[in-house]
């Protein structure tokens, strides 16, 4: 049957997505935009370490159209990592495997990720007094 043009092994267009999945690739991918965040991170205490004008020059940019989203993005990757990281210890502890609890802790994950981002930008702005 070497002529019959079927995959080795399951394929992503065979398989409906699955919470678990879609919430197990976002860990990597989070995990990864941290570790760019962390470089940006040292990048950010370097200049400013090294002047008052290359501060500000970055702090603008941080508040510019594209920094914005930037920041954004990495605060909605560190909530993410975080909760989905606690649900990974659980997992290690042996709780929360059958399939219904699974996709309520993903679910939950989701949510509170929603909800500790929205709640730092918010508390973020009302310390710079910008409402």
């Amino acid at each position: 049957m070497a002529g019959h043009p079927r995959p080795l092994s399951p394929h992503l267009q065979i398989y409906q997505r699955q919470l678990t999945s879609v919430t197990s690739i976002l860990h990597r991918f989070t995990g990864i935009g941290l570790a760019v965040g962390l470089l940006y991170l040292v990048c950010w205490l370097t200049v400013a370490a090294s002047g008052l004008d290359a501060f500000d020059r970055l702090q603008s940019f941080n508040g510019s159209i594209i920094g914005r989203p930037l920041l954004l993005g990495w605060t909605v990757a560190f909530f993410y990592h975080l909760l989905n990281g606690i649900r990974h210890l659980a997992w290690d502890a042996g709780w929360g495997f059958e399939l219904p609890t699974a996709y309520k802790s993903g679910y939950a994950v989701l949510i509170g990720t929603a909800v500790l981002t929205i709640a730092a930008w918010v508390i973020g702005y009302y310390q710079m007094g910008a409402f």
